[in-house]
């Protein structure tokens, strides 16, 4: 298709892009009396988007064929001469970042060195002393060190601590102790931590003192660093560790007094932080520790890997039982023995459940020598991973490198939809691992040398969390590998942050203005200005990379009424052939939730899909950029529910209360009888969708300002700042009180208008019922999945996850820990609840509404 010339025409579902490039050649010919060209000179491109389809996969196979199909529209291309392309990134990968084999190749030349393994001493190292504490001068501050060995946040041996120390008016400790652990050296695993916290003794009222309680204990300061440095090197020398302080570092729960999941990288803000002196032994050795080269870890196991016959004929009886334990959710705590078993039973689980590896890992006793020497001989046999599984040992839990290099082989054959959906996740397990240069960087750096649009989330993600000390090295590094191996992304990028500058500029000037009317004549005024002209145009839109702003509109731009004065944008599209791109800036509130929770709307909506079912869920685009500065996209044809209840009432309140304002909003927008059906049942699905999904998320502040309906039906929610269940309160009480929210006056539009209830339930609500519940179990089905996911963003340090005890309302959600039968139960009873109290809900916004209003 194109702007000369045009047609609409009924496609087989087996044609690929080529062919209908064929096809449109042909009648182009046959239409305008042209001469034939070469269907080879040409590609096909969406109408309104840089997005191309190309391959011998059918046309249906495309996702934006897929998604116009599913939303009952008809997908629109036109054909585009090879000529015109420019296309970026199209150095080959090889070229850019050559295999190395970075574990090896750093080290001396020498042989003069000793193993690890040799040596049967316990660990020990030297606390000398602290200095830079922020105490009080003015009082008596005592303070200890405490310190802990740790592979992947479990412990390895007990903690040790110095003698209580006094701290100087200029904030110096002193202890020079020696902590010897009760570990031996030849049993330190390569990938364990040493983690260190200072803490103040407080004399609290009623305790002695010393005693280690929670309220005596004030944390100060804390550092982690590697036993083994990047060269696989005993460190045995003296180090100076700047310290982390616990309120600047939003990763650690409250319980853990040290901090094994926080970085090993010190604090790059060396004049403001406390600095701990500490010194490692040598162990008598005149020349360098290093660890075992793999070889000889594999060859160690090869010998030691022999089991007792009658232990394994009774594992083989067992299996089944211990099957069954081991499928149970990643945070069921198994018993001793039952670890031991399930250890043992590993070739049992290679061949016949290999899905289990990352429970089969965490039995593993990472302190002796043969288990975790066995684990790099098991996973160099072990079958490759479905993407689930396989993302699961990227998590901070899996600290060991052949396990995590495993991890990443299983995901080379991921498809780039597929990487897109969890790239979220991969980003953040770059804070999991002990070195920059490790195998997940380099995966994803290749993957978004060879597609642009990975390339940018990835650059986007990246830079959102520059701010951020103890990953900015990190992700600094990673910033620039990519845009040095990719340097025809680089202008794009510069010009989208250059007009990201600009708009915060804009932004700014508005949010002095106190009226809302002021302030949207200065907007208008500001974006007029030759300067906001001459930048705000011809720039790829960060929200979706395939979509071109060829200048802003500022007659159709606005500023929304709220707290921190959104920025509603409008861009004229590149291709005449889309319509105008629409985007909100917010600046002041942090979208990282916002990004994770839709981007779990979408990994629901594609298992959903995968097993048959559309729930008709709209995850919008968002995306977080600098600290709290992001674009979220706007939905057309949309209103508020409030918007809808105002729009039929005179009272903002009784409208809320009235259950037949959405259905009459419906009809009117949809007046055909067949077109109403279609609207219903497009609501009907979409609101067992997210009514599943935001109870299962735990998706909290839910009222009619941030429920939103399409013009055709399709019910959708906005705004995620609580999830997890942590619901606001009103006077005290919590004021949701139901599951999910199910109101009256959707049941009503559910129902079309009809009453029904208990034996003479509606047959609509009886569908839309089995609708839910269907929802239910295939999320339950990937309850792993999810748990992990949100366990991986652990490290993001969002105010309401910030430790494993925050997934434990995900776990009560999808009741883990029950059969389906007794799982399906326990939803009915929830689902029941939800439709009793449908009334509350509507009294909750009713006074959300007067709330609003007053």
């Amino acid at each position: 298709m194109s702007p000369q010339f045009s047609f609409t025409s009924n496609v087989p579902v087996s044609r690929t892009p080529q062919q209908h490039i064929d096809t449109i050649l042909k009648k182009k010919v046959n239409s305008l009396n042209m001469r034939g060209e070469d269907p080879r000179n040409y590609v096909l491109k969406v109408c309104g988007r840089e997005e191309y389809l190309f391959g011998k996969e059918p046309l249906i196979q495309f996702l934006y064929i897929q998604e116009m199909l599913a939303r009952d529209g008809v997908p629109q291309v036109m054909t585009v001469s090879m000529d015109k392309l420019t296309l970026g990134c199209d150095i080959p990968v090889e070229r850019r970042l050559p295999p190395v084999d970075y574990s090896n190749t750093i080290r001396k030349k020498k042989n003069n060195h000793v193993s690890s393994w040799t040596i049967d001493k316990n660990y020990t190292c030297m606390v000398q002393s602290v200095g830079g504490l922020n105490v009080d001068p003015g009082r008596l501050v005592e303070v200890v060190c405490q310190a802990g060995i740790f592979h992947g946040g479990k412990a390895l041996c007990e903690a040790q601590k110095t003698r209580v120390a006094p701290v100087s008016k200029e904030g110096v400790a002193h202890w020079d102790e020696e902590l010897t652990f009760p570990i031996k050296v030849h049993n330190m695993p390569r990938m364990a931590r040493l983690c260190f916290v200072i803490y103040e003794l407080s004399k609290a009222k009623g305790k002695r003192r010393g005693k280690d309680s929670k309220d005596s204990i004030n944390k100060l300061a804390w550092a982690n660093t590697m036993i083994f440095d990047y060269k696989e090197q005993l460190r045995t020398d003296g180090l100076t560790l700047f310290m982390w302080t616990h309120v600047a570092d939003e990763t650690q729960g409250d319980d853990w007094l040290l901090h094994p999941l926080g970085t090993v990288v010190s604090n790059p803000n060396t004049d403001s932080c406390a600095a701990l002196q500490v010194r490692f032994a040598n162990f008598d050795c005149q020349f360098p520790i290093l660890f075992p080269k793999q070889e000889a870890v594999k060859a160690y196991a090869d010998d030691i890997e022999l089991g007792s016959p009658d232990v394994i004929a009774r594992l083989s009886r067992d299996f089944e039982q211990l099957r069954a334990t081991a499928e149970k959710d990643p945070m069921y705590e198994m018993h001793e023995q039952e670890k031991k078993d399930i250890w043992a039973s590993r070739e049992y689980f290679r061949a016949e459940a290999p899905e289990l590896l990352p429970k089969l890992l965490s039995c593993v006793e990472w302190g002796e020598r043969a288990e975790a020497a066995s684990v790099a001989r098991m996973v160099a046999g072990w079958p490759m991973l479905r993407v689930e599984s396989a993302l699961e040992l990227l998590d901070y839990a899996y600290a060991d490198a052949a396990v995590r290099s495993f991890a990443v082989k299983c995901l080379a054959e991921i498809r780039d939809e597929n990487l897109l959906l969890y790239l979220l996740q991969l980003v953040q397990a770059l804070k999991h691992e002990s070195y920059l240069m490790c195998d997940l960087s380099v995966f994803l750096l290749q993957r978004a040398y060879s597609n642009m649009t990975i390339g940018h989330f990835l650059f986007w993600h990246l830079r959102s969390e520059m701010h951020v000390p103890a990953v900015s090295v990190r992700f600094g590094l990673m910033l620039e590998a990519y845009c040095r191996g990719c340097q025809d992304h680089i202008n794009t990028l510069m010009r989208q942050i250059t007009c990201l500058d600009k708009l915060k500029w804009a932004s700014q000037c508005v949010r002095k203005k106190k009226e809302i009317s002021k302030a949207r004549a200065a907007l208008h005024q500001h974006l007029q200005e030759q300067h906001c002209i001459e930048t705000l145009c011809d720039f790829v839109s960060p929200l979706t990379p395939s979509l071109l702003c060829k200048k802003i509109k500022p007659e159709r731009c606005r500023v929304m009424d709220s707290k921190m004065r959104p920025l509603m944008l409008e861009f004229e599209n590149v291709d005449p052939t889309g319509s105008d791109i629409r985007i909100i800036l917010k600046i002041g509130d942090d979208l990282r939730q916002d990004m994770f929770t839709l981007q779990m709307l979408r990994i629901m909506d594609r298992l959903w899909k995968n097993a048959g079912y559309d729930f008709r869920l709209n995850p919008y685009n968002c995306i977080s950029m600098e600290y709290a500065v992001g674009m979220i996209e706007v939905v057309d044809d949309a209103e508020t529910v409030a918007n809808i209840q105002k729009q039929s009432a005179l009272f903002n309140a009784a409208s809320t209360i009235s259950k037949a304002n959405l259905f009459q909003w419906l009809r009117k927008q949809n007046p055909t009888e067949g077109g109403f059906n279609k609207a219903v049942e497009e609501f009907t699905m979409s609101c067992a969708g997210y009514c599943v999904a935001t109870y299962v998320l735990g998706i909290a502040d839910r009222h009619p300002d941030n429920i939103m309906v399409k013009k055709c039906g399709q019910l959708f929610h906005i705004d995620f700042g609580h999830f997890l269940g942590h619901f606001k309160q009103k006077y005290g009480f919590k004021r949701e009180r139901v599951p999910f929210v199910l109101t009256h006056d959707f049941i009503h539009v559910i129902n079309k208008g009809q009453r029904g209830s208990g034996v003479n339930e509606v047959l609509d609500f009886k569908i839309f019922k089995e609708h839910c519940e269907t929802a239910f179990k295939i999320l339950r089905k990937h309850g792993h999945l999810i748990l992990s996911l949100f366990s991986m963003m652990i490290s993001t340090g969002l105010p309401e996850l910030r430790s494993e005890k925050d997934l434990q309302y995900l776990r009560e959600t999808l009741v883990m820990d029950l059969s389906e039968e007794k799982a399906l139960e326990h939803f009915r009873v929830k689902f029941i609840e939800a439709v009793k109290n449908s009334w509350k809900a509507s009294v909750n916004w009713a006074i959300h509404n007067i709330d609003k209003n007053n």
